[in-house]
C-alpha cells in the first residue's frame, strides 16, 4: 500500500511538472484546475518540486515556472542528435525570418513526435513545453507529409497497422477528407498541410526530410487560421520550407561522422537565442 502512495505521488508530481512546462507561467489554483487536482495537493507538490530545484515562483507574480535544472531531466535521451545538430541552426534561421512557429516531428509507432520546436521564442506562439508531445498522424501536417513521400511499402504498412487498430477496414479519413484525396494534394503542393482538425485555431505546413531512401524528420510550420489561407501560406511559405529542408539534407551525410557539436557551442556562435534556447531534443 505504502508503495502504491508513493508511486501515486510520484506520477502526479510528474504530470503537475509537466503542466508547468507547457505554459509561460501559472498560479497554482490554475495548476489545480488543468490537474484537476485540489489545492493542496498542488501546494504540497510545489513544495517538494521546488526543494528538487525543478519549478520556482515568482514571488511578485505569483505564477510558477520550470527552472533550467528541470532541463536535466532530459539530459541521457541522444536519439539521432546528428539530425538535430542539421536542423537546428537551419530550423532557427528560419523561425527567424517567418516568425511563426515551427516543430520538427518524426514517425514513432502510429504518432509524430515534436523533437524539437521554436515554439518558445516564436512571437506567435501561445504553447509552449512542446518537445516530447505525441501528435495524431492522420490529422497533422507533419504525419501527412510522412506518409504522402515514404515509401510505398511502408505507407502501406501503416495503412493497415492504423485500420487494425480502429478496427476498420474502409478507406481512412482525416479532417480534411479521405487519406487518399489528401495524400494526393500533397504529393501536388510538396508538401504536407492540415486545414482541419487536431487544434481548430490554427493550420499547418510540413517539409519531408529524407536521408537516403528514406524519411528521418518533418519539420511544420504552424499558423494560425485567421491570418491566412491555405493558399496564401503556401504561396508564401512553400519555397523557404522546401529550400531550408534541402540546405539541411545537404549536411547530414557529413554529419553522422563529425563531433556533436553541444547546445552550448550553438550559443556561443549565435545560432539559438541566448535568452530563450529551444528545449534540447529528447531524442519534440
Amino acid at each position: 500500500m505504502a508503495r502504491d502512495n508513493q508511486i501515486n505521488s510520484l506520477k502526479k508530481g510528474l504530470q503537475v511538472l509537466q503542466v508547468i512546462n507547457q505554459k509561460v507561467g501559472l498560479k497554482a489554483a490554475e495548476i489545480s484546475s488543468i490537474a484537476d487536482m485540489p489545492r493542496p495537493t498542488i501546494y504540497r507538490i510545489l513544495e517538494t518540486l521546488e526543494e528538487l530545484g525543478f519549478v520556482a515562483q515568482d514571488r511578485s507574480s505569483g505564477l510558477w515556472r520550470v527552472t533550467l535544472h528541470a532541463k536535466s531531466l532530459s539530459a541521457g535521451f541522444r536519439e539521432a542528435d546528428w539530425i538535430v545538430q542539421a536542423v537546428v541552426p537551419q530550423m532557427v534561421s528560419l523561425g527567424r525570418r517567418v516568425l511563426w512557429p515551427l516543430d520538427l516531428v518524426t514517425f514513432n509507432n502510429d504518432s509524430m513526435v515534436i523533437r524539437e520546436s521554436t515554439h518558445d521564442f516564436s512571437p506567435y506562439s501561445v504553447n509552449h513545453g512542446m518537445v516530447g508531445l505525441h501528435l495524431p498522424l492522420l490529422d497533422t501536417a507533419g504525419g501527412r507529409a510522412y506518409l504522402s513521400f515514404t515509401s510505398d511499402v511502408e505507407r502501406s504498412q501503416i495503412v493497415q497497422a492504423l485500420q487494425a487498430k480502429s478496427g476498420e477496414s474502409h478507406p481512412l479519413m482525416t479532417a480534411d477528407g479521405p487519406l487518399d484525396e489528401v495524400i494526393r494534394k500533397c504529393r501536388e503542393l510538396g508538401l504536407g498541410y492540415r486545414s482541419n482538425g487536431f487544434r481548430s485555431e490554427t493550420a499547418s505546413l510540413s517539409a519531408a526530410i529524407q536521408h537516403g531512401d528514406r524519411i528521418i524528420a518533418c519539420l511544420t510550420l504552424i499558423y494560425f487560421k485567421s491570418a491566412m489561407s491555405l493558399s496564401k501560406a503556401v504561396e508564401i511559405y512553400r519555397e523557404d520550407l522546401l529550400s531550408t529542408v534541402y540546405e539541411i539534407q545537404k549536411t547530414l551525410p557529413r554529419l553522422e561522422t563529425q563531433p556533436q557539436t553541444s547546445e552550448n557551442e550553438l550559443e556561443v556562435e549565435g545560432l539559438l537565442p541566448r535568452s530563450a534556447t529551444p528545449p534540447k531534443m529528447p531524442m519534440i
